[in-house]
């Protein structure tokens, strides 16, 4: 009786998982009362009349000592910016920000400075990275001043409130990671501006509402991390419109189907939705992703067999099907797949399964098949639990979710849906707690060395090793003339590495002297351990259109060469 409690208590590692990386390492953690408070000084700076934030230079910078001299007018405004976000930081432990004085901005702490991409010329700040720095503050609607920024990472600190919509200005930002904060409101409109945006990373905040539709349609976008927010709503049908070779949009409250037009997505080789509310049975289209290498829906409520067009990922070394309510039996060729290393199937009412997908049948493959229906396995469930699932099978022919199983049809049009989304009422690990400060800091992308023309592809897997079910198996985050290999984040069951997808992209402005480097860790996301998989690089991803020449200094900026900061502690 033991062993089947243990297995049985495996779908709850989830939640476990991410309560534990919840909880803060920092010794000064935000009260509650705090964090309205900064929110409330943040709402009370913003422009009441809505307008945006422009050009200070024409009236003298508002106020600025008459005395200070400036290189050029956009160091000017970039003096005005920082000196109204520093006026904003209510707690910086490490006084990091302690040399934020006098008009010499790009000697700032954490503050890059590189040629103008307009072909100006002109010294202008092109990037900022404060990760891992424990600061307590808000963004002011001046940061909009910063109209040549590219790169901009804050993950791994304590801001709080909104980011603003002055953050529209910065037209050709690059790289946006603000990970392992208390950010709030709805998913930020300003990242929908940008048309160069390469790699967003706004995980382990507070966001909620619906996933805007035309996040899948920003043409440059390589990779995207929603998870351990609370989005809601359906995912848009728009997703099989997207380029990114990464996407999580794990552990948040989001509900419905997974959208018929996901078969349609050309370059994903990773894919992260656990622990939401989506339900009924799968796409057959989900066969089309013959370049996937990651595939997550564990703890989501989908139901009925697993679709026969399974056995078309023929690249996917990591899947897990885990914590549903699945029925049926395992078809013998998902078992033969040729690049499989981990197949976690356990916790749902499956009742049969082929000879080739026992865990003896294949060394090479970790499989789990625990707190099933499957005679003569161990740990399995007792049989007054199999019957009300085993006797009364859902048929996917007739499943809205799924449009009948089967070998994948042609994807659909991304544009247009017709399956309308609608809850699958199974029961799955609840959607994660909020954070009450950042989550243990994890290392982020650091930035690429000067390249002063389009650099070429390099592999890049999406943050670094991505924990999931039992021993370790590494993930995704950024690529391209940006190194950030971040380490992986230690919680408390054992971590189960994934290798995460690689992600082209363009590095972004070059820095003229570069600074020391600086390690920023991405965040992390909590996902039930599964079987130690053996690890595999998946092969590189194609990068979109060259960049302008643009360099910050080394260790500062989204590549994918390694592993990409870890998406749950341990997963």
């Amino acid at each position: 009786m033991a062993p089947f409690i243990a297995n049985s208590l495996g779908c709850l590692l989830l939640l476990l998982f991410f309560l534990a990386s919840s909880s803060t390492t920092f010794s000064d953690a935000l009260t509650d009362l705090e964090v309205q408070y900064i929110a409330h000084r943040q709402l009370l700076t913003f422009d009441q009349s809505g307008k945006e934030v422009g050009d200070q230079t024409a009236a003298g910078g508002g106020g600025l000592d008459p005395n200070l001299k400036f290189e050029n007018p956009r160091l000017k405004n970039a003096y005005i910016a920082l000196q109204a976000w520093k006026k904003g930081i209510y707690s910086d432990p490490f006084n990091f920000t302690a040399n934020w004085v006098g008009p010499d901005v790009c000697k700032y702490s954490g503050v890059f400075c590189a040629p103008a991409q307009d072909g100006s010329k002109l010294n202008v700040v092109a990037g900022i990275d404060l990760n891992h720095q424990d600061i307590a503050g808000y963004l002011p609607q001046e940061l909009g001043l910063l109209t040549d920024l590219a790169l901009f990472h804050l993950n791994s600190n304590r801001f709080c409130g909104v980011i603003p919509m002055s953050f529209c200005n910065m037209s050709i930002m690059f790289e946006f990671d603000v990970s392992n904060n208390r950010l709030v409101g709805p998913f930020p409109q300003a990242v929908l501006c940008w048309k160069e945006a390469k790699f967003v990373d706004i995980r382990f905040n507070n966001f909620e509402g619906c996933i805007p539709p035309e996040i899948f349609t920003r043409p440059q976008l390589d990779a995207l991390f929603l998870n351990n927010n609370r989005f809601s709503c359906s995912i848009p049908p728009t997703l099989g419109r997207s380029t990114v070779s990464v996407v999580t949009m794990a552990f948040n409250n989001i509900s419905g189907c997974i959208p018929h037009s996901i078969g349609a997505m050309p370059n994903v080789q990773e894919i992260m939705l656990a622990g939401n509310s989506l339900g009924g049975c799968f796409p057959s289209e989900i066969g089309n992703l013959r370049n996937v290498t990651v595939l997550d829906v564990s703890g989501s409520g989908f139901v009925g067999p697993i679709p026969s067009s399974f056995a078309q990922l023929k690249s996917v070394e990591m899947l897990d099907i885990s914590c549903n309510r699945m029925t049926g039996s395992i078809p013998e060729e998902i078992c033969k797949l040729p690049a499989l290393k981990n197949f976690t199937f356990a916790s749902n009412f499956f009742t049969g399964v082929a000879p080739a997908c026992s865990p003896q049948s294949r060394k090479d493959v970790v499989i789990d098949d625990g707190n099933n229906c499957l005679a003569g396995r161990p740990m399995q469930k007792p049989a007054k639990d199999c019957d009300p699932a085993v006797t009364k099978p859902v048929d996917c022919s007739n499943d809205v979710c799924s449009g009948g199983g089967g070998p994948p049809k042609k994807a659909e049009s991304p544009t247009d849906d017709p399956h309308l989304p609608a809850s699958g009422g199974m029961s799955h690990p609840p959607p994660p707690a909020p954070v009450h400060s950042p989550p243990p800091p994890v290392q982020s992308p650091p930035p690429p060395a000067p390249v002063h023309s389009p650099p070429p592809p390099v592999p890049s897997p999406p943050p670094a090793p991505v924990h999931s079910p039992p021993p370790p198996v590494q993930s995704p985050p950024p690529p391209a003339p940006v190194h950030s290999p971040p380490p992986p984040v230690h919680s408390p069951p054992p971590p189960v590495h994934s290798p995460p997808p690689p992600v082209h992209s363009p590095p972004p402005p070059p820095v003229q002297s570069p600074p020391p480097p600086v390690h920023s860790p991405p965040p992390p996301v909590v996902q039930k351990p599964p079987p130690k998989p053996e690890q595999s690089t998946p092969p590189p991803a194609k990068s979109s259109p060259p960049q302008p020449d643009v360099v910050l200094p080394p260790n500062l900026g989204y590549q994918y060469s390694s592993p990409p900061p870890p998406m749950f502690p341990g997963y």
